[in-house]
């Protein structure tokens, strides 16, 4: 069990580092994202079976944009070099890929399901990064 989590956060970290590439993040920042992404899998993968996987999802969107918020004062860059390519393993990629294959199988039950639980996770993510970007500047700069 120990095992499959250390490779879910290794993979979490691994892949926001590889997509920080594709989206052309400056090379010293791509590991930051990366742990970006792996600390926002960490929180909801731990979250999830207290809470369900909607409320892990906004909990960790949450946590991956004020980590990057936090970085971006640290490091003066904008804040969305670190979150877009945090949020990327919370994207309910997989939930959408049924959602479509379902339809396309006519599974109309089966399609229908999914895909409002894809729109329910990203509502989350939204109102996650929402929530902490109404947050003031200030908390986040170094001068109170």
């Amino acid at each position: 069990m120990r095992t499959m989590i250390a490779g879910e956060i290794l993979a979490a970290v691994l892949g926001t580092t590889a997509f920080s590439i594709l989206f052309e993040v400056p090379f010293g920042y791509s590991a930051l994202s990366g742990a970006i992404g792996g600390a926002g899998w960490i929180i909801f993968r731990f979250a999830s079976p207290m809470c369900g996987t909607i409320t892990a999802c906004f909990l960790s969107s949450m946590a991956v944009v004020l980590f990057s918020r936090f970085l971006a004062v640290k490091k003066h860059c904008p804040a969305t070099v670190f979150m877009v390519p945090g949020l990327f393993p919370l994207v309910p990629g997989i939930t959408v890929y049924r959602t479509v294959y379902y339809l396309l199988i006519n599974e109309r039950g089966l399609a229908l399901e999914n895909g409002y639980e894809a729109m329910k996770s990203a509502a989350a993510i939204v109102l996650g990064i929402i929530l902490v970007f109404e947050l003031p500047q200030k908390l986040f700069s170094k001068r109170r």
